[in-house]
């Protein structure tokens, strides 16, 4: 699924709306940048779940030492923590809630791609949007939930029909809604947004420049490949990063088959203003100096 060449002009142009907010964005972040000694041509955030065993205060302590300005996939009551040591949260983890039946919605398995699931997905994602917003942060995790036999056509309408119950809320409190691309062949069978092309006719269908798409670089490279022409191509689509070593998901050094180092070159040349955050697993027991090695990589 390619977006027309009118349609790509259309999104392009409400993305306009967002200019302002990428500028101050951007200011801020490289003044950051400066004082934690890296380069600021990437601005650098860490994944949190990858690191268990670190407390978030000790993991934001260390971080920040080591040139990073946000921890990514927390939750609205872990902001205070981050804050204190002049930290943002790049991506905020969606919110989950149960059914009646007691099936859990919000999270990778069971998300927007069922229509039942809209009115719960709305209802708790608007106080999470709010949070997101009031913290001063800009982007929130969405999934498309998996397939469990629904066709992928029917599965982006259904998706594109409940995201845009959100996008004016979204819209208002300038909050940009990011659905994650996973792999499924590896890590997460059957979800549905599993190709980049498949996450861009979404974004067109929702129409809003306050919904995008998480590329996680770790998984398309296993779902697709071709990276960086990816990244090259249809970047206007992708509003943050993740990283992970192929194959694995660990350090992201030579030991797997990725050039972080000409993938991150690609991103900056994009003109691309956000985050990239690490969230590979560490193999090695010093965790940190494994976080530390990664950023080195990555700022190019």
């Amino acid at each position: 699924m390619t977006p027309s060449a009118s349609s790509r002009r259309a999104f392009l142009q409400a993305s306009g709306v967002a200019a302002l907010t990428l500028t101050s964005l951007r200011q801020r972040l490289e003044a950051a940048d400066a004082a934690g000694g890296v380069k600021g041509r990437v601005h650098h955030s860490v994944c949190k779940w990858c690191y268990p065993k670190v407390g978030l205060d000790d993991l934001s302590a260390a971080g920040k030492e080591m040139g990073l300005t946000s921890i990514d996939l927390l939750q609205p009551p872990d902001y205070p923590t981050i804050q204190k040591h002049g930290l943002v949260c790049a991506m905020t983890s969606s919110p989950t809630a149960k059914l009646p039946d007691g099936k859990e919605v919000g999270h990778i398995g069971r998300a927007f791609n069922r229509k039942e699931h809209h009115d719960l997905l709305v209802q708790i994602y608007e106080p999470q949007i709010a949070a997101v917003a009031e913290a001063g942060f800009t982007n929130l995790i969405c999934f498309s939930g998996n397939r469990e036999g629904l066709d992928d056509e029917a599965g982006l309408k259904n998706c594109a029909e409940g995201l845009k119950r959100l996008m004016a809320l979204c819209e208002k409190k300038r909050v940009v809604l990011c659905m994650e691309l996973l792999n499924s062949r590896v890590n997460h069978p059957d979800y549905m947004c599993d190709h980049s092309a498949w996450g861009i006719e979404l974004c067109r269908q929702v129409g809003s420049a306050n919904f995008k798409l998480l590329y996680d670089i770790y998984h398309m490279q296993i779902m697709e490949g071709d990276v960086i022409a990816t990244i090259q191509k249809s970047h206007d689509y992708f509003a943050h990063y993740h990283t992970g070593g192929v194959p694995g998901r660990h350090e992201i050094d030579d030991t797997q088959e990725l050039n972080y180092g000409a993938i991150m070159r690609a991103i900056v040349a994009t003109g691309y203003a956000g985050h990239v955050a690490q969230e590979f697993v560490p193999a090695r027991p010093d965790v940190l100096a494994s976080l530390r090695q990664a950023v080195g990589i990555c700022d190019v």
